[in-house]
């Protein structure tokens, strides 16, 4: 794995299969299938609402105004198709402890099941690592099965910490060393 990582400058990550980097413009199409693809369990706040919200306009706004410099959710584009996936990243002030962000990821349901996630949050965790975090957190439904495996597969460990919700299900928080 590769990395550019200097403070201030764009961060894009580099690993046998893919490119994670900033998202253009032109890939909130991209974001919109991922928002449409959304099981059913995800709230209503992070899924297409009964108005068509948000729009792919609304999208290309949010990624004109929300370029991430050293934290942020990057698009993961594979190398040799050419196309972006979905995101991984880092989300600052996420619900994990002060000064260690949460790990996130989501990909199409379209490229499930090859490894993908597994290889994008790798690259991340070691970006993150070089970059001086000493732990990470990442958040999952307790539904989710393949998310709970990636994030196994990556050297996370399920807490304690759980927060319930009695209609979407249990947020489950998971910890790292780095």
């Amino acid at each position: 794995m590769a990395a550019a990582a200097t403070p201030g400058r764009e961060v894009v990550l580099e690993t046998g299969r893919l490119l994670l980097r900033p998202w253009r413009v032109a890939e909130a199409v991209v974001q919109r299938e991922l928002w449409s693809e959304r099981d059913p369990r995800v709230p209503p706040h992070r899924r297409i609402d009964a108005d068509g919200h948000p729009t792919v306009a609304e999208l290309e706004d949010w990624i004109r105004t929300n370029q991430p410099s050293s934290i942020g959710l990057l698009a993961v584009e594979r190398k040799a198709a050419r196309d972006v996936i979905g995101y991984c990243g880092l989300i600052d002030g996420g619900r994990g402890s002060e000064g260690e962000p949460e790990l996130a990821f989501e990909l199409l349901r379209r490229v499930w099941g090859q490894g993908y996630a597994t290889e994008a949050s790798l690259a991340v965790l070691d970006w993150a690592r070089s970059s001086g975090y000493e732990r990470l957190w990442a958040t999952v439904w307790d539904w989710n099965t393949a998310s709970r495996r990636v994030l196994a597969k990556v050297g996370f460990t399920e807490t304690e910490r759980k927060e319930v919700d009695a209609v979407y299900g249990t947020t489950l928080f998971a910890t790292r060393r780095l």
